[in-house]
């Protein structure tokens, strides 16, 4: 019979341990928003017709691969802001694709809604993680962050932001969110090494 590390240490908590077996999703949906993070930068310039449906995809794709990935890892922590965050994203990408909004200052200010939103679910799900002592929670906080900057900075910057700023800061949004879960499921799977070693 083959025995789960997982059931190795009945002490520790389920949450810790599903942590720790699943970095791999945690690195997958990483890889995918570091890979959409720079189409959102490259693409909109070179079709700036077309930003609102690029960005559409970009946040609809990048939802679904989070709500796979949060009900894959149920069991870890930060799990409601995760779905959160994930249900945030489809919604942007369907309203973005369904309902084209007229006009770039519509589509910065719902940018703008988005990116608080998603830093406020990203910066709880940091502190879930720092609750349950899972290492690089603080790469995931300053995701959070910075999702506030780049609302302050698009907000601050209004009207002239409009135009060039969705794609650039949709694509860091993006990156350092991707960034973020890359750094969380390394030290997860570092963990997991020490332990089964």
């Amino acid at each position: 019979m083959v025995t789960n590390p997982s059931d190795t240490n009945p002490s520790e908590p389920s949450v810790i341990r599903a942590l720790r077996d699943l970095w791999w999703f945690l690195l997958i949906e990483g890889i995918i928003l570091v890979l959409l993070g720079v189409a959102a930068i490259i693409v909109p310039p070179i079709a700036t017709l077309a930003v609102e449906i690029i960005l559409g995809w970009l946040f609809f794709i990048s939802g679904v691969v989070g709500l796979i990935m949060t009900f894959v890892m149920r069991h870890a922590p930060g799990f409601w802001w995760s779905l959160f965050s994930a249900v945030l994203a489809i919604a942007a990408g369907i309203v973005l694709l369904g309902w084209p909004v007229s006009g770039v200052m519509s589509l910065t200010l719902l940018l703008i809604s988005f990116f608080i939103l998603e830093g406020i679910a990203t910066i709880m799900y940091a502190l879930d993680h720092k609750r349950e002592l899972s290492g690089r929670w603080g790469w995931v906080l300053a995701s959070g962050i910075v999702d506030l900057a780049v609302a302050a900075i698009i907000f601050a910057g209004l009207p002239g932001t409009a135009a060039w700023a969705i794609g650039l800061l949709v694509g860091i949004n993006m990156l350092f969110g991707g960034s973020a879960l890359i750094g969380l499921a390394m030290h997860a799977r570092h963990a997991a090494a020490l332990r089964t070693s």
